[in-house]
């Protein structure tokens, strides 16, 4: 019955369109499927790591049923907040024009920008590398690591559908963060993309852009911050690299207009919040795991 579960909530984010599935239903499904697998197989790395996979299948799936309908989301996404708060920020102008306009020539894409790119290109495989090495380096604190770096991911799936945000390079698209200057917000990761990538570049954006809305908070930088962080109790030196890499992707974010420097706020707070709550919630944790271990052995014999 487990892996059936299991099955279950592979199948249904990804038959649901096709199928009609309600999106309750699927991500009630997809969400169950790490339960299940946990009474499904004993524990083992090999578990551990399906665990994260299938946990990050249903965040995919929870990251993009908002955009399903994308009139609809449009119709509720929030547009201005971000730029006033970044327009304080910025004393009068949004950080990412200062720096397009300090450092950028319009046209063309410098090492520099090229290095910020990939900067923000590597973030996809980042955080769970990052977990990966955690369990690779010291596997006792893995649980802990995991647990707090997903649910950085889950939380943030919660705003996005609750408060749609839109990023720099959308509201310049539709003339909402213009100055009446020539130069506005360039979305340099699609110019260089195109660019590096040729014809294969639709087809990889199609894959990693399901939801454009979903900007508040960065979980790119809440993600890359717990990670700085994770890296730090396994040593100084994978935490010297976590925290670069961090401060790197968030100049990459708010310089190339994948978003405002008040989402890295908001990304920074819930990565926060999330280590803070963590060993408050261990009580229930270890109850729920309790039972968990309780539902595997029986399963076991």
């Amino acid at each position: 019955m487990a892996w059936v579960l299991v099955a279950t909530g592979v199948a249904l984010p990804a038959l649901r369109r096709r199928a009609g599935i309600p999106r309750p239903v699927a991500l009630a499904g997809s969400a169950l499927a790490p339960v299940a697998l946990c009474v499904a197989m004993p524990r083992s790395r090999s578990r551990d790591v399906a665990l994260g996979v299938l946990n990050m299948w249903a965040y995919l799936g929870a990251y993009e049923m908002p955009h399903d309908d994308p009139a609809a989301l449009e119709a509720r996404v929030r547009v201005d907040y971000p730029i006033a708060i970044d327009r304080r920020l910025g004393l009068g102008v949004p950080p990412t024009l200062r720096l397009q306009r300090a450092f950028s020539e319009p046209g063309s894409i410098n090492r520099f920008e090229r290095v910020l790119v990939w900067c923000h290109w590597m973030w996809f495989a980042v955080p769970h590398m990052t977990v990966g090495y955690v369990l690779w380096r010291t596997p006792e604190r893995f649980p802990s690591a995991a647990v707090r770096m997903y649910a950085v991911f889950d939380v943030g799936a919660v705003f996005y559908w609750v408060v749609p945000t839109a990023p720099p390079w959308w509201a310049a698209e539709r003339g909402r963060l213009d100055d009446g200057r020539p130069l506005r917000v360039r979305r340099m990761m699609i110019e260089y993309g195109q660019e590096f990538w040729g014809d294969r570049w639709g087809a990889l954006y199609d894959v990693l852009g399901g939801n454009p809305l979903a900007a508040m908070p960065s979980l790119h930088f809440a993600t890359s911050l717990m990670g700085a962080h994770l890296l730090t109790e396994v040593g100084p030196v994978a935490g010297a690299v976590g925290w670069t890499y961090a401060a790197m992707l968030g100049l990459s974010l708010v310089y190339l207009g994948e978003h405002y420097a008040v989402d890295l706020i908001g990304g920074a707070a819930l990565a926060e919040t999330v280590r803070a709550a963590v060993p408050r919630l261990t009580p229930l944790y270890r109850r729920v795991s309790g039972a968990l271990q309780a539902l595997e052995s029986r399963a076991a014999r």
